[in-house]
């Protein structure tokens, strides 16, 4: 709309001016062979106009013509220049995409296009090398980077990653060095030449590295600030035994940069304790231990004074968890001097309130070493180290995944400054964990009494006998007893009840004073087989005489053997219906088929005598 406007204005303009040299007192005479002629000024300035317009465009087609070749050039060029670009973006996107093919392609179409003179085009063939794992190629391409002014950069960045992927450390801070070199301010090299110097513990050069690269602002100042102060702690470590003095200025310095930083706080602390200035030195531990809490703070805060007896260092400990309630590290560092005063109750209650903070392994452990001190309870101090085995890991140093128990500058993995922090590590757990509230109320519950011992357990030959009840023993043997039925006797042989039951008692040959009466068997020797007795078994169950009965007895079987010493009684409040009859030996159950009695079960199908009693028992004994 503005453009209408000022044109509308420009042609208002023009015919005002013409207007104006219309009444303007000019005469103008054209003469030419055979006339002449005089125009106004006005039609004197329009042919002018139409004349400077007519040469115009006639040198445009002139030059135009004389021109066409190189124009036809250029639009070639340029549509090449075209291609070439649109091949070499497409390159990028494969690139970053991961496709190395399409990438090698790409980079192929670029470099046919474009030729050597752009230099994204080698880096496109390093990228390209690079995914496909060709490390010649890329680094070939890289080297051909630093014969342009340009790219020398780009080229050393590229070599520089290339030798710290294949592990070549000297050879990465070459190129470091030439890139500072050839660019003072870049700050990758910065960073890598204080990386390298630190993992060759030159600490004065990192140092001074650092300074360069925080005057050119390479690096932030927070930034420079930690990094400074990590270098100082790694110097007055490094210097802590041979020079004392400047270990002790570096770490009050680091400190005094990052207060909370902890390594340089106990590094302080512990120099400050050794040249006597214990204010000074527990000011420091203190404002580190207000910023993290921290076990190694704790353990040089309790030993800040060398000599002090333990409950000293218990009321040290004491104060400094005072500063941060209910940290675990607090009550931790209480139990632990607790422990060494040998004051149970105060480590018992600091560490169930542990547990209810943070069950960890660390806690299981100390309440282990806690039972085994107070009690010698060895049970107890198991079961918590059997718990400590599930229980979550405690906070450690770890840097780049690795874990450590003291800290450093540097990684061990990558030689990163500052990479290793205090934290807990990452495990893979089953997906228990311990009730701190539950293992707290089980700490604190007392010892269990001891036990009663438990009495021996009995034979069978030992059991006393029932306590009421009359009968003889389930043997051919006569003999007397107590119980509620046939049982099994104390003599030689076992008798034959007439009962339902069982019962333990004595051969009628002896007294209740255990003595032999007079004319009685020894005892040990067997008793002779009544011949009723004999003719019936053998007459009733001829089968089992034939294959079960032993050879005739003589006299040499029944001259009486040595006598078996009597066992003594014992008091047995267990009744014969609640625990099984004992089973008689397996020289009895062979020589058992003389011996049985005469009674007979309804469905024995051996014969029955004319003149037999048939009585079933209540509850005849079963052999095998």
């Amino acid at each position: 709309m503005i453009r209408v406007l000022i044109a509308i204005a420009v042609l208002f303009a023009a015919v005002l001016a013409l207007d104006w040299l219309g009444g303007v007192p000019l005469a103008v005479t054209v003469a030419w062979p055979g006339g002449e002629i005089a125009p106004s000024a006005r039609v004197v300035v329009v042919a002018l106009v139409l004349f400077a317009l007519a040469a115009v465009l006639a040198w445009a087609i002139l030059s135009g013509v004389l021109r066409s070749p190189k124009i036809v050039g250029d639009y070639f060029r340029a549509r090449r220049r075209d291609r070439g670009y649109a091949a070499l973006s497409r390159g990028m996107i494969a690139v970053g995409a991961g496709d190395a093919r399409l990438a090698h392609r790409y980079a192929g179409e670029a470099r046919k296009l474009l030729g050597g003179r752009e230099p994204l085009v080698h880096l496109l063939d390093a990228q390209a090398a690079q995914i496909e794992g060709a490390d010649d190629r890329a680094r070939a391409a890289f080297n051909r980077m630093l014969d342009n002014p340009e790219t020398a950069l780009l080229g050393l960045r590229g070599l520089y990653i290339e030798a710290s992927r294949a592990g070549e450390a000297d050879a990465a801070r070459h190129y470091a060095a030439e890139a500072m070199k050839v660019a003072p301010g870049i700050p990758w090299a910065g960073q890598a030449t204080i990386e390298f110097q630190s993992a060759e513990e030159d600490w004065e050069g990192a140092l001074a590295t650092l300074e360069q690269s925080a005057s050119s602002r390479l690096v932030d100042k927070r930034e420079a600030r930690r990094q400074r102060a990590v270098l100082l702690t790694a110097r007055a470590l490094q210097c802590e035994d041979s020079e004392p003095e400047k270990a002790r200025t570096n770490a009050l310095e680091a400190h005094r940069l990052a207060p909370e930083l902890v390594p340089a706080a106990v590094a302080a602390g512990r120099l400050l304790s050794r040249f006597g200035d214990l204010r000074k030195a527990s000011k420091v531990l203190e404002a580190a231990w207000k910023q993290s809490p921290h076990p190694d703070i704790a353990e040089v805060y309790a030993h800040v004074r060398p000599g002090d007896a333990p409950r000293d260092r218990l009321k040290r400990a004491k104060s400094l968890a005072a500063l941060r309630p209910n940290s675990i590290e607090g009550l931790v560092a209480v139990a632990r001097q607790a422990i060494d005063a040998h004051e149970w109750a105060e480590a018992r209650d600091a560490l169930t309130r542990a547990l209810r903070l943070a069950p960890t392994r660390r806690v299981c452990l100390m309440l282990a070493e806690l039972e085994e001190a107070e009690h010698g309870d060895r049970g107890r101090m198991r079961e918590w180290l059997s718990r400590a085995v599930t229980a979550a890991p405690d906070a450690t140093w770890i840097a780049d995944g690795v874990a450590s128990d003291e800290w450093a500058p540097v990684s061990p993995v990558t030689g990163r400054l500052d990479a290793y922090e205090w934290k807990v590590p990452a495990t893979r757990g089953d997906g228990t964990s311990l009730d701190g509230a539950d293992l707290a109320d089980r700490a604190m519950l007392p010892l269990e009494p001891p036990r009663a011992a438990m009495p021996p357990l009995e034979d069978a030959d030992d059991r006393a006998d029932p306590p009421s009840g009359s009968g003889m023993g389930p043997s051919s043997g006569p003999g007397s007893g107590t119980g509620d039925g046939g049982g099994l006797g104390k003599g030689p042989r076992p008798g034959n009840g007439t009962g339902g039951g069982s019962a333990i008692g004595k051969p009628a040959d002896v007294a209740a004073d255990d003595t032999p009466r007079p004319g009685a068997m020894p005892p040990g020797a067997p008793a002779p087989l009544p011949a009723a007795a004999a003719t019936a078994a053998a007459a009733t169950v001829p089968a089992t005489a034939a294959l079960a009965a032993p050879a005739p007895m003589t006299a040499a079987m029944a001259a009486p053997g040595p006598a078996r010493p009597e066992p003594a009684a014992r008091p047995q409040a267990t009744t014969q219906a609640s625990r099984p009859a004992p089973r008689p030996a397996q020289s009895a159950v062979l020589t058992a088929s003389a011996d049985l009695p005469t009674q007979r079960r309804p469905d024995d199908p051996g014969p029955l005598a004319a003149d037999d009693d048939f009585t079933p028992a209540r509850s005849a004994p079963a052999y095998s």
